[in-house]
């Protein structure tokens, strides 16, 4: 029995070092289950990532996009206000309809104020229901369509409307806004001895409590030629623009920027009929 015994356990001991090492050798299915799809997922991505960085770049290049690029994108109007010389050669047909790149050099002349410039304004209401308007903002451009000013005012009014989604004025436009005078005094400097251009002048120059002598002044608003193509009654500035320039404004929130240029650009386009339709007033 003693011999039995002994025997036993001497198997016993063996069959357990066996299982022991056979389990060492067997490889572990759960691990590799895990580790392995986890090491190639990673490499798809890794693939995946650097194939999207490639297009990417590819793209970028074939539209030769980058950072100075983008600062030198500017509108269909400026660009052609800045590019083309006086009224001639200037065609609806050559307005671009895409954003182009214009390179300005800091000391060009067309920078200067000139003889030519158009201004544009944006109000707010004041007043019962808003139901009077105050100046909030006054841009001028020059001849080339360079900005000359543009500045947001503080009515002293108190504000009922801020007419947001025609003006584009938000309260904190108004933050750090010029007073009424320093925009009215900034606005009177530039357009003293200059030929003034703009849509509707008279409710600009009313609201800036400003004359301007009648000679200098060339209004879209009241031009003529403008007028045929309403009847002869006064054209809106978009309906000019998108009849004699091709390009669609006011969409939505005003521009005044925008809105300076299309009259400038209109102005240019028949300057000679202005001329002589002011001389005929005379």
């Amino acid at each position: 029995m003693t011999n039995l015994s002994q025997n036993w356990k001497r198997l016993n001991t063996k069959i357990r070092t066996q299982d022991e090492t056979s389990n060492q050798l067997k490889p572990n299915k759960k691990f590799n289950k895990i580790d392995k799809p986890q090491h190639n997922n990673g490499n798809k991505i890794r693939s995946k990532t650097l194939s999207i960085r490639k297009n990417n770049n590819k793209h970028e290049q074939s539209l030769h996009i980058n950072p100075v690029n983008k600062q030198n994108l500017v509108s269909p109007m400026e660009y052609i206000l800045w590019t083309k010389e006086g009224n001639k050669n200037i065609l609806k047909s050559e307005i671009p309809n895409q954003p182009q790149l214009l390179h300005k050099s800091q000391k060009d002349k067309r920078k200067q104020p000139g003889k030519y410039i158009a201004m544009d304004c944006e109000f707010v209401g004041v007043g019962p229901e808003g139901e009077n308007s105050a100046l909030a903002r006054v841009t001028i451009i020059n001849y080339y369509g360079h900005v000359l000013l543009d500045e947001y005012v503080q009515p002293k009014e108190k504000i009922t409307d801020f007419r947001t989604w025609v003006s584009g004025i938000q309260p904190w436009h108004l933050k750090n806004a010029l007073s009424f005078e320093k925009a009215q005094q900034l606005t009177n400097d530039l357009i003293t001895g200059k030929i003034l251009i703009g849509h509707a002048l008279n409710n600009d120059l009313n609201k800036l409590f400003l004359d301007h002598p009648f000679s200098m002044i060339r209004d879209t608003c009241n031009f003529p030629t403008f007028k045929k193509i309403t009847g002869g009654r006064n054209p809106s500035l978009k309906k000019l623009s998108e009849h004699f320039l091709g390009i669609d404004i006011q969409v939505g929130e005003h521009d005044p920027i925008e809105d300076s240029r299309a009259t400038m650009l209109l102005f240019r386009l028949f300057k000679r009929e202005f001329e002589e339709s002011m001389r005929n007033k005379k």
